[in-house]
């Protein structure tokens, strides 16, 4: 417990989620406006670019994580109808981070069109048709039978994206307006545990359930590589459609436990040791042990979601997108997940509560032969 409690309290004096080297300096200093902000990604976006010499500014409602990066100037407003404080202003570029329904994103980019020459839009991978098959950008995308809807759920969040692209882009124009479609965005200040729960729960020790098979393979994106690769298409003023995530074949499930492991035993050297357990994802299916929710970044590549993990990333690749080690989006993770409040670290939002967790391992020692 002595050894815990020190490590846990050295590690607020490493700067978790920091690359080791700060970038250098733009040639040319920018106006960025940021749509949101102050969430995950917004602020690694901010410091990423003010690392390299921009300046900021915020626009949101003022609700979430109102100390994060005090010093950056904020705008209150609301994107629903509410953007009269942005009016009048000249920027450089402007990141839509915040944009779930076309009418936001129409309302938005037609008020900063004249004073704001590139606009680049936070999509998600999200928008394409289906994944029976591997996708590239010009794959089709998902359709709403009727596009007045704004219910952002499971149904309507990829096609309300897409139209979200295409409302961007009917204002700005191709040439003036850029897409990122990410994959699962994944390292520090995640806080819908979906990647943080494989770190967690290394972490945590003992024996734990591991879907399918180590090589399942798998796509995130680390949210530093896309802050980067964002602000260097901004900086470049470069327009077009980008899936933005790791390549396929790049990494797999096994590589996310396999580093977590390693992170929990150089870290907290937890007892009992971490140990992964894999189960087979028939079995898990018939104990609905559902995959990504219950086994966060993880689906079977079989039927629909066959092409799930074969996204094309080969033109953000060209563009200049580098993807860290998974070792250090792991480590990086965990050391952030370890400084969190007890109670988020005790209930994470994503994955198998312990309890589950005890009866599937049971369930799956019982069903194994007996020496």
């Amino acid at each position: 417990m002595q050894r815990r409690n020190f490590i846990l309290s050295t590690l607020s004096l490493a700067a978790a989620g920091m690359t080791p080297s700060m970038p250098a300096r733009a040639e040319q200093r920018l106006r960025i406006l940021i749509l949101g902000g102050t969430r995950f990604l917004g602020p690694h976006m901010a410091e990423y670019a003010r690392a390299r010499g921009h300046t900021l500014t915020f626009f949101n409602r003022g609700r979430t994580n109102t100390g994060v990066l005090p010093d950056i100037e904020r705008i209150q407003g609301d994107r629903n109808g509410e953007l009269g404080g942005l009016a009048g202003r000249k920027w450089d570029a402007v990141i839509d981070n915040s944009g779930y329904v076309p009418r936001h994103v129409r309302l938005s980019a037609e008020l900063l069109r004249p004073s704001v020459p590139h606009y680049l839009f936070i999509s998600s991978v999200s928008v394409y048709a289906g994944f029976a098959s591997a996708n590239d950008e010009d794959s089709p995308v998902g359709q709403l039978a009727d596009e007045s809807v704004e219910r952002i759920d499971g149904e309507t969040y990829g096609p309300l994206k897409a139209l979200c692209e295409s409302a961007a882009r009917a204002v700005y124009g191709p040439e003036n307006s850029t897409i990122l479609r990410p994959g699962l965005i994944v390292g520090p200040d995640d806080n819908t545990d979906r990647f943080t729960y494989w770190p967690a729960r290394a972490a945590r020790g003992g024996p734990f359930v591991a879907p399918g098979s180590p090589d399942d393979p798998i796509q995130v994106i680390d949210a530093r590589d896309l802050a980067a690769f964002a602000i260097a298409v901004i900086e470049r003023r470069t327009a077009g459609v980008f899936n933005v995530l790791s390549p396929p074949g790049r990494f797999s499930i096994g590589d996310v436990v396999d580093e977590s492991v390693k992170a929990a035993r150089q870290l907290l050297d937890p007892q009992p040791p971490p140990v992964a357990t894999w189960i087979p994802a028939d079995f898990l299916a018939a104990r609905a042990v559902a995959p990504w929710s219950d086994m966060p970044v993880w689906i079977p590549s079989v039927g629909d979601e066959a092409g799930f993990a074969q996204v094309s990333a080969a033109r953000a690749m060209e563009a200049g997108l580098a993807i860290r080690p998974m070792a250090e989006t792991v480590t990086d993770t965990m050391r952030w997940h370890l400084q969190r409040p007890e109670a988020e670290r005790q209930k994470l939002k994503a994955g198998l509560s312990p309890e589950r967790e005890a009866e599937v391992l049971a369930a799956w020692q019982h069903s194994r032969p007996q020496p």
